[in-house]
């Protein structure tokens, strides 16, 4: 649990790190936070929102209970107040129509669905998404801004020659559907993140980063089971491959994110963002 105390010290112990990480930090691509991994500690969002960016992260990426306590002015304004850009959000797939004002008045470029409902995981539902996805492409690409899937490991389930991810990226089109490939859920469902990077580099726009611990088998179930979560280089996956695959493709944005953490969320967050620090040199 997120105490003030721990804050605090987290804090001084990164604020003398700050400067001479900034030095470097501008000639890197910018690294950001999905806000979801702070869920716990939303009551205290500003002290948090200064944590991160005492860090080092420049980017935050919201979630749906954000907009519940925040109007889109107010998050926007709170957000920049802490140094922070905000240029992608999550909104539920159930109220996506319903809330593309709010996230224009947010000043998103992407709007992101990070999920289907649980109804709609078969071959049927699938096919109704991609459909969907198309139109909130075009709504919000007449809005200024783009639409994105997050992908979880769900998507691979084999449905007889074809599976989830690949009928949503066959029946979308490529001008108005983009992707956010969540490097773990990728892997935990068995495939190969690098590989995707490599072979659809013009859908695959932004990342979410968190590695995987060794020794546990892949799933294309979404469930407790699946979670082997752990800091950002760390775990198994090759960051190296990865990172250099998003430069070279020109990845809009990148975002740490994990579930669950065993230590304090800000040390994982703070471990995982110098890690990448080291792997973009």
């Amino acid at each position: 649990m997120w105490t003030r105390r721990e804050f605090g010290k987290v804090s001084l112990s990164t604020l003398a790190a700050l400067a001479s990480r900034q030095l470097f930090a501008a000639t890197k691509r910018p690294i950001g936070v999905q806000l979801y991994t702070v869920r716990h500690q939303i009551a205290d969002l500003p002290e948090m929102l200064n944590a991160l960016r005492q860090i080092g992260y420049t980017q935050v990426e919201t979630y749906t209970d954000l907009y519940q306590s925040y109007t889109a002015a107010a998050l926007r304004q709170l957000i920049s107040d802490n140094g922070l850009a905000v240029p992608s959000g999550h909104f539920d797939y159930e109220t996506f129509d319903e809330k593309m004002d709010y996230a224009g008045a947010l000043g998103l470029r992407y709007m992101t669905c990070p999920m289907l409902p649980k109804s709609m995981q078969n071959l049927d539902g699938f096919k109704k998404a991609a459909d969907r996805f198309n139109k909130w492409g075009t709504a919000l690409q007449q809005r200024g801004m783009k639409f994105a899937f997050h992908n979880h490991n769900y998507e691979f389930r084999e449905f007889g020659d074809t599976d989830g991810f690949d009928t949503l990226l066959t029946r979308t089109d490529p001008k108005l559907v983009f992707f956010e490939m969540d490097c773990y859920w990728m892997t935990q469902a068995g495939r190969d993140p690098v590989k995707m990077l490599e072979q659809y580099p013009k859908r695959i726009r932004m990342l979410h980063l968190k590695d995987r611990k060794p020794g546990f088998p892949p799933s294309q179930e979404l469930n407790d089971a699946a979670g082997h979560f752990t800091e950002v280089g760390t775990g198994t996956l090759n960051w190296k491959a990865i990172l250099a695959l998003a430069e070279k493709n020109n990845i809009d944005y990148m975002f740490v994110e994990q579930d669950e953490t065993e230590r304090p969320v800000l040390e994982s967050l703070r471990i995982s963002y110098n890690n990448l620090q080291k792997l973009l040199t």
